[in-house]
C-alpha cells in the first residue's frame, strides 16, 4: 500500500470517527439544516470537493511547470464551500451548516499532511530550501522547509481549541465555528504558501495564495453576518 494512500485512509477514518463522536457529544441539533436538504447536500459536498480539489491542484502544478494530476486540500475546501453555498441559496437555507465538519476537517489535515511529508518530493507539497536547523532533505540533497508539518501542527492546535470550545458550547463558536475554521486555515495556509516553490500568477501571488485570499474574504464576510440560530 502506498504510504500516502495509507495516511489518506487513516485521515478519512479518523475524521469519520471524530465526526460521529462529536455529533453525539455536542452537535446533534446542528444537523437540522442539513436534514432539510438531504441527499443533494451530500452530493454537492462531495462533488464540489472533488472538482475543486483536483481542479485547483492540477491547475497549480501546470502553472508551476509540472504538468501532472494534482490534489489540493485548499481546492477541495473552496469547491465544497462554493457548491454548498449555491445549493443553500437555491433551497433558501439560511445560516451555517458546516459546524459538524469542523473537527473532521482539522483532523484530516493534521493526519493527512504527515502523509504528504513522508511522501517526499513526489508529492509536490515540499517547501523551498532553508538553512534553518529543522530543514528536511526530501531526497535531492537540499534541506527544505517541512511546510507539511507546519500545517499539521497548526491544525492540531485548532482541533484542540475547537474541541474545548464545543465542550463549553460558546455561542460564537456554535454559530460561527465553520467560518472561524476557514479563516484560521487559509490564514496559516497563506503563510506557508510563501515557503513553497509554486509559480506566481498575479504579481507575486500564486494560485493558492489568491484562493486563500478569496476564502479569507468569504470567512470574514460570513462571520460578520447576523447568525441564524
Amino acid at each position: 500500500m502506498p504510504l500516502h494512500f495509507a495516511f489518506d485512509l487513516a485521515s478519512a477514518t479518523l475524521s469519520f470517527l471524530v465526526t460521529v463522536l462529536v455529533w453525539r457529544w455536542r452537535l446533534g441539533p446542528q444537523g437540522a439544516r442539513i436534514d432539510q436538504i438531504g441527499l443533494p447536500y451530500a452530493l454537492a459536498l462531495v462533488g464540489g470537493a472533488v472538482l475543486g480539489g483536483y481542479g485547483f491542484g492540477t491547475l497549480n502544478l501546470v502553472l508551476s511547470g509540472t504538468p501532472a494530476l494534482g490534489r489540493s486540500i485548499l481546492g477541495a475546501l473552496a469547491g465544497a464551500i462554493a457548491a454548498i453555498e449555491i445549493l443553500k441559496a437555491m433551497r433558501g437555507i439560511k445560516g451555517s451548516t458546516g459546524l459538524i465538519f469542523v473537527p473532521a476537517f482539522a483532523t484530516s489535515v493534521t493526519v493527512g499532511r504527515i502523509g504528504c511529508y513522508l511522501s517526499g518530493l513526489a508529492d509536490n507539497t515540499h517547501g523551498i530550501p532553508t538553512t534553518l536547523p529543522w530543514g528536511h532533505d526530501f531526497g535531492d540533497g537540499i534541506p527544505r522547509h517541512p511546510v507539511q508539518l507546519y500545517e499539521s501542527a497548526m491544525m492540531a492546535l485548532f482541533l484542540a481549541a475547537a474541541l474545548l470550545a464545543l465542550k463549553h458550547r460558546g455561542p460564537l463558536f456554535m454559530t460561527k465555528g465553520f467560518y472561524l475554521l476557514v479563516g484560521y486555515y487559509v490564514a496559516q495556509r497563506l503563510l506557508w504558501e510563501c515557503l513553497k516553490p509554486y509559480a506566481p500568477v498575479l504579481g507575486p501571488l500564486t494560485l493558492f495564495q489568491l484562493l486563500c485570499l478569496a476564502l479569507l474574504a468569504y470567512a470574514l464576510t460570513m462571520s460578520l453576518k447576523k447568525p441564524h440560530v
